[in-house]
């Protein structure tokens, strides 16, 4: 078949990889410019370079919808649009315009966190599984029939690192698969359960600040979805910006007002949290390491030599 590809950073370029391994041709690449969003700097291999390294031409864009790309789509004559980490809509003249329609692939289990960030909010609310879907594209964002689906299991320690690394592996083998498929006419499309999608926005700085009326569990959920090289779960501390680089749940029940630096356990202090921490109901949060505005990197204890104080906004 020939392919015209639509994808950005890691994801696009390990689905491109994928594509110029296979049997089959691709025929055009089309990819955003470079961005300076703290997400889109990370995790950052250029699509580009890797469509020129192999003599396939490349069309840099925002959006997909001006005349001068739609043009060479149609030059392109494409069996299968894939699309893989595209950030904008694709329109309809465009999914529609290859004879089997366009294939995307999507680093969540479909239906389920459909739209942006899906890994990092799939940890954050303690889901035991994630994955690849590759689905057929139609009207509704991430919402078409599904070709293939692949799901790997969320380990207690896993960071969103060990999972970004792990599901990346997954996206050669479904492409690969996903286009056998296809061409084959082997491929059985099953309709996704609406019942139970779910769509997240796309993340910012501001999501990582911590929220101490939430459970220490849920708290130590998101210092293991932010890991290096995201932009770390951070909190404040007489007015300097401190990052939160590893943490657990206590092993204590520590009560009074959410956000208190409370006492020394194990390697790290607890901060009281919870939404019935003045009930003494719930365990807190331990600090184990921070970093701090200059970019040091801290134990908790070294960093909050005396108890007592805040953490906040």
């Amino acid at each position: 078949m020939r392919v015209v590809m639509f994808g950005y950073q890691t994801w696009g370029h390990r689905t491109l990889q994928a594509l110029l391994d296979s049997e089959h041709e691709v025929a055009l690449v089309v990819t955003h410019p470079k961005s300076d969003h703290a997400y889109e700097r990370i995790w950052s291999d250029s699509v580009a370079d890797l469509a020129e390294e192999h003599g396939v031409p490349v069309l840099l864009r925002d959006r997909p919808d001006d005349e001068e790309l739609i043009a060479r789509l149609k030059e392109a004559d494409p069996d299968l649009i894939v699309a893989n980490n595209w950030r904008t809509w694709i329109p309809p003249e465009v999914f529609n315009l290859p004879r089997h329609g366009t294939l995307n692939v999507h680093d969540s289990l479909l239906p389920a966190y459909a739209g942006f960030s899906p890994l990092i909010w799939a940890l954050i609310n303690d889901e035991k599984e994630v994955g690849v879907t590759a689905h057929m594209m139609d009207d509704d964002l991430d919402a078409g029939d599904i070709v293939v689906q692949r799901a790997i299991p969320v380990g207690d320690r896993d960071t969103v690192t060990d999972l970004f690394h792990r599901t990346c592996d997954l996206i050669a083998p479904i492409v690969t698969e996903s286009l056998d498929l296809i061409a084959s006419g082997r491929a059985v499309l099953t309709p996704q359960d609406r019942s139970k999608a779910s769509f997240f926005h796309k993340r910012s700085l501001r999501d990582g600040d911590i929220d101490w009326t939430w459970p220490a569990e849920d708290l130590e959920r998101l210092v293991r979805a932010q890991s290096d090289p995201y932009p770390n779960a951070f909190t404040h501390y007489k007015g300097e910006r401190v990052r939160v680089i590893k943490a657990s749940v206590s092993k204590g029940i520590y009560g009074g007002t959410p956000g208190r630096v409370f006492i020394r356990e194990g390697d790290g202090v607890v901060i009281v949290a919870g939404p019935e921490a003045r009930r003494g109901r719930g365990h807190g949060l331990v600090i184990e390491r921070v970093r701090t505005e200059d970019d040091t990197e801290l134990a908790a204890t070294d960093y909050f030599r005396t108890m007592g104080g805040y953490l906040g906004a």
